[in-house]
């Protein structure tokens, strides 16, 4: 089988800090470097994207690994991808109210202040299944 590569292309926006306290979760950091093979920083990139429902095509058409939550949290499903060389993924929460226009990266590294990025810039992010 072949590998299909899906490249997505948005701007970084600042978003509210909230996945950052997900992130330090022990549970969360455990099953994260298990699936995709790196313990993330604690915090995203947020990427705002023109094509809506973006996000469902990339779960259709890939195998996303899934976050299995403790009680009170929600479940995600997250993909791996590069921001030029550097290992990330993409991680989905499953929340019905969450923006269809929106990614969200996870890296082992804070990508806005390793690639110097600033609110506005454009970033490109390669999925491959």
């Amino acid at each position: 089988m072949t590998k299909k590569t899906f490249i997505i292309k948005g701007k970084v926006f600042s978003g509210k800090s909230e996945a950052a306290r997900f992130l330090e979760l022990a549970w969360v950091r455990s099953q994260i470097a298990s699936k995709v093979g790196f313990t993330p920083f604690s915090g995203t990139l947020n990427l705002k994207i023109p094509e809506e429902n973006i996000t469902r095509k990339l779960l259709e058409e890939h195998n996303p690994s899934c976050i299995q939550p403790s009680e009170g949290y929600c479940r995600a499903k997250c993909l791996k991808a590069r921001v030029g060389t550097v290992k990330c993924a993409i991680i989905v929460p499953e929340i019905a109210s969450y923006p269809s226009d929106m990614l969200e990266i996870i890296a082992p590294v804070n990508l806005r202040e390793k690639l110097s990025l600033k609110d506005g810039d454009t970033l490109e992010v390669k999925v491959t299944s």
